[in-house]
């Protein structure tokens, strides 16, 4: 058999949260009391211990040896190095924050960019979140060194046609807006290297024009309605991640395998039955994930274990908001389900990430989380 870790049922993480939030406290008193009495102080030092070295950055076969939790493993060199490097990173992300080049706002209390913006065309990054601006502004044209435009969870609608004049444009993050298209001008931004327009809920198709994005290596159109792999996509030949989880998929173009350079493929939470035969062309893929409620069908070479794929099939069942959430809880946005199944999937592809080796094969297994 192949590389396969199977998770059971998702969607039981995520009602299991919502329906025994309001008994954490009163549970965490119970248990604490309960551990003081009880012979399993051993695991919870080896927890905290566990918990302190991920926070660290320690990786776990430095601890693990032979699947048993070593907590008498010397780690303080490395928890040095890893302290220093944190430290590096927070002056530079200081740094970043006072650079003349980078614009930071966020927060409710904006409805629109300030006046003075347009008169700072030296800048190189916006970085725009959680507020609720609807309208980017034409004026973005004069910014000809812009690099980076990181614009999540606001409330923008659409895209002026003048973004693709930014001929140095390397990073576009609109993901959790309100945007129903993408305009064709985009494909004229030529050193675009990631494109995020995941979460957007009524997003359905991407222009032809993106083909000429050739330097594309990361594509998030996750939470979307796209039926199909959009064929600018098929066509941009260094793509390397490509979510397209969570979207009206039922089944994938016969020449999936013109993405040569396809090392991660997510597709969970579609409606696909079968994987085609050209997947096993894609001989770069080393992280595929998809939904396994309705797969009846798939190439068996995927699981040979001679390939480096790392399978992951996700066992996806509709949500009962009926009974997740109480009669005085209000409902979620659909937007902030939606974020929260991307935090649960990307900690679960960093932990798998993290492995040193995977099983051949795991059985399927129905667990419980209690909180």
């Amino acid at each position: 058999m192949g590389h396969k870790v199977v998770v059971f049922d998702i969607s039981v993480i995520r009602s299991l949260w919502e329906t025994r939030v309001k008994k954490h406290k009163a549970w965490q008193k119970k248990e604490a009391e309960r551990l003081e009495k009880s012979a399993l102080e051993k695991i919870k030092e080896e927890w905290n211990f566990v918990a302190e070295c991920r926070r660290k950055g320690v990786p776990q076969a430095q601890y693990c040896k032979n699947g048993f939790i070593d907590t008498n493993t010397r780690l303080l060199e490395k928890i040095e190095r890893n302290s220093v490097a944190r430290q590096s990173a927070w002056v530079k992300d200081r740094d970043k924050r006072s650079d003349p080049f980078v614009f930071e706002l966020s927060g409710t209390q904006w409805t629109e960019l300030p006046d003075s913006l347009k008169e700072q065309t030296h800048l190189k990054e916006w970085h725009i979140h959680s507020t609720l601006i609807q309208i980017i502004p034409t004026y973005i044209e004069l910014f000809q060194a812009m690099r980076i435009l990181d614009l999540p969870k606001n409330q923008i609608t659409c895209l002026p046609a003048e973004i693709g004049r930014l001929k140095n444009l390397r990073e576009l993050n609109v993901s959790f807006n309100h945007l129903k298209n993408v305009p064709p001008e985009l494909g004229d931004c030529e050193n675009l290297e990631r494109l995020d327009c995941s979460g957007n809920l009524d997003l359905a198709e991407l222009p032809f024009e993106l083909s000429n994005l050739k330097q594309v290596t990361f594509v998030d159109i996750s939470a979307n309605k796209f039926s199909s792999v959009p064929i600018c996509v098929l066509r941009m030949c260094r793509l390397q991640w490509l979510d397209i989880s969570n979207n009206n998929l039922s089944d994938l173009p016969q020449d999936i395998d013109r993405l040569e350079e396809l090392q991660s493929f997510l597709l969970y939470k579609n409606k696909l039955t079968y994987l085609p035969q050209a997947m096993l062309n894609l001989r770069k893929l080393t992280l595929l994930v998809v939904s396994g409620d309705d797969l009846v069908e798939l190439p068996t070479a995927l699981c040979d274990a001679s390939t480096p794929l790392k399978f992951v099939s996700l066992m996806d069942n509709p949500i009962d908001k009926s009974q997740c959430q109480d009669s005085d809880e209000i409902l979620e946005s659909e937007q902030d389900r939606q974020h929260f199944d991307k935090e649960f999937m990307k900690a679960y592809i960093e932990d798998l990430k993290e492995r040193e080796a995977v099983p051949s094969y795991t059985t399927k297994v129905s667990f419980s989380l209690q909180l």
